[in-house]
């Protein structure tokens, strides 16, 4: 990673590392993209959850429990 993007807060994530900061399994989060859930971008052959959608996707959850 070049200087810049490590200056430069995280915006995108991993599938595995957006399961554990929701504590759900990676397969559920393949669901939640699947069915238009929890937004996602492709790089490559690779799936990234941007930081804004985790957010977005926990502001859902708490606005329902409300």
């Amino acid at each position: 990673m070049n200087e810049g993007a490590q200056d430069m807060e995280r915006q995108l994530y991993r599938v595995e590392e957006a399961a554990k900061m929701l504590n759900i399994g990676r397969t559920r989060v393949f669901g939640l993209i699947r069915s238009g859930e929890l937004e996602s971008v492709k790089i490559g052959a690779s799936r990234r959850v941007p930081a804004k959608a985790i957010q977005k996707y926990l502001d859902g959850l708490i606005g329902e429990a409300a």
